[in-house]
């Protein structure tokens, strides 16, 4: 694992700065680009992969970003899906065209990768275009789309497995909130359901126990703020449906004078580098970022040479990584 000082050799910074920038310090005055140069390098420095260039494409891929430069800084899912993307097409000399939905160009490019959540309309849009499409952790797959996604139930399945194996009955989630971008349609968090679902087959599903909110870390230590204001009674552990949500569920936890794992315990969902460097380190459902983005774009490569006769879903598995939150 790449330590702090690493990153704060590569970013030009000090280790200080690292170190608060990745625990989210609101009291750190700090530029957005040396925060973002701060959070690429922290990712970057987890990629273990180091691939000879291949021989050159030569062709353009559109990449629609869901999340613009600000947005990926509080919740760094996309931007390591993104970082991968952008290092398989340095690979292998493809030029990315990079937009946003609302802002797109008339260029022709020879495929398309949509990463992020969008809705009907938005879909319909890209339709338009007349180019291959590949979705990237949105499952279009009712619109006759290729998507490639995350086993978020199998996710959810191994979170609770693992809290009821260490004698958790009461157990909470911490749900995202979020929306589409041109008609603000908001989007199920499907993880949310998947824990519904299972703890209610083993009967344990407490409503009172489910929180949402942005995926921020502001958003999860806000709803875990408000919740534990309000509440007698607290689970014992809790689910957060990324690693945003969950290290601001930490600190609203610590405030409120009770300690992780021992009054209750954690676990986040996307692995992201921040995890790793908060207090107490984050334990988190694994997905592979940088390998989703690779397979991604020779995804979207392969779609370009060949249409398949129907549409395919990629699923991608994960694993659990217990660290300091948990018991």
């Amino acid at each position: 694992m790449a330590t702090i000082k690493d990153i704060a050799k590569q970013a030009g910074v000090s280790p200080a700065t690292v170190s608060r920038v990745l625990n989210y310090d609101s009291g750190l005055s700090v530029g957005q680009d040396t925060k973002k140069r701060i959070f690429e390098v922290a990712e970057a420095l987890n990629y273990t992969k180091h691939q000879k260039k291949q021989k050159p494409e030569n062709q353009v891929i559109r990449l629609i970003m869901w999340y613009d430069s600000e947005e990926e800084l509080d919740d760094l899912y996309y931007l390591a899906i993104r970082l991968g993307i952008e290092e398989k097409a340095a690979e292998l000399n493809i030029r990315l065209l990079k937009e946003s939905l609302d802002e797109l160009s008339s260029e022709k490019t020879d495929g398309i990768i949509a990463l992020g959540k969008f809705d009907a309309g938005e879909v319909k849009t890209l339709q338009k275009r007349k180019e291959p499409v590949l979705f990237v952790d949105f499952d279009a797959m009712n619109y006759g789309q290729d998507s490639l996604v995350v086993d978020f139930q199998m996710s959810v399945d191994l979170v609770i497995d693992y809290f009821i194996k260490t004698g958790h009955e009461k157990i909470g989630i911490l749900a995202g909130v979020e929306y589409t971008k041109v008609n603000h349609n908001e989007v199920l968090d499907s993880r949310r359901l998947y824990f519904q679902q299972r703890m209610e087959q083993l009967r344990l599903f407490r409503p009172e126990f489910v929180l949402s909110g942005d995926f921020t870390v502001a958003g999860g230590y806000q709803a875990m703020k408000d919740f534990l204001a309000q509440t007698k009674e607290v689970p014992s552990a809790f689910f957060a449906s990324s690693d945003a949500l969950g290290v601001g569920a930490l600190r609203a936890i610590q405030e409120a004078g009770l300690r992780v794992p021992e009054d209750i315990a954690v676990i986040g969902f996307n692995d992201v580098s921040v995890a790793k460097y908060v207090m107490p380190a984050l334990s988190t459902v694994h997905v592979p970022t940088e390998w989703m983005g690779e397979l991604a774009l020779t995804t979207i490569l392969d779609l370009t040479k060949e249409k398949a006769p129907v549409p395919r879903k990629i699923t991608i598995g994960t694993e659990l990584v217990l660290r300091d939150s948990t018991n």
